[in-house]
């Protein structure tokens, strides 16, 4: 949407340089998209208790079930998502397949999401 196109007050005055600056910054819509696509997935509670049980321990399936108290299949299929948005990894040892925070940037979002919300 071009500034013309903004509905006008006659006391309002655009910075037009601070906008021409901002804009040049913006990131592709596409990658916007991706980045409001890997915030959903923090929207999800059961998302966010397995997220916090792996920022303490790398855990199996059947661990987290049991400390979650919830099923296995349920697990799983957060656990599917939260690969798919590359926040967590995986290990196989034998026929137990271990998970775990993909990287530093997953601890520090929680972290900080810890800070904000306990301020």
């Amino acid at each position: 949407m071009a500034i013309s196109d903004v509905e006008h007050c006659d006391f309002i005055h655009a910075h037009e340089d601070i906008v021409a600056a901002v804009r040049k910054k913006m990131p592709d819509e596409d990658l916007l998209c991706d980045l409001a696509e890997l915030y959903k997935v923090f929207g999800d509670s059961t998302r966010i208790r397995i997220l916090y049980v792996l920022l303490e321990a790398e855990m199996c399936v059947c661990d987290i079930a049991l400390l979650l108290g919830m099923s296995q299949s349920a697990i799983s299929h957060q656990l599917r998502v939260l690969k798919q948005s590359k926040l967590v990894g995986s290990r196989r040892e034998g026929k137990t397949v271990f998970y775990s925070l993909a990287d530093d940037h997953v601890r520090l979002i929680i972290r900080q999401g810890m800070e904000h919300v306990c301020e």
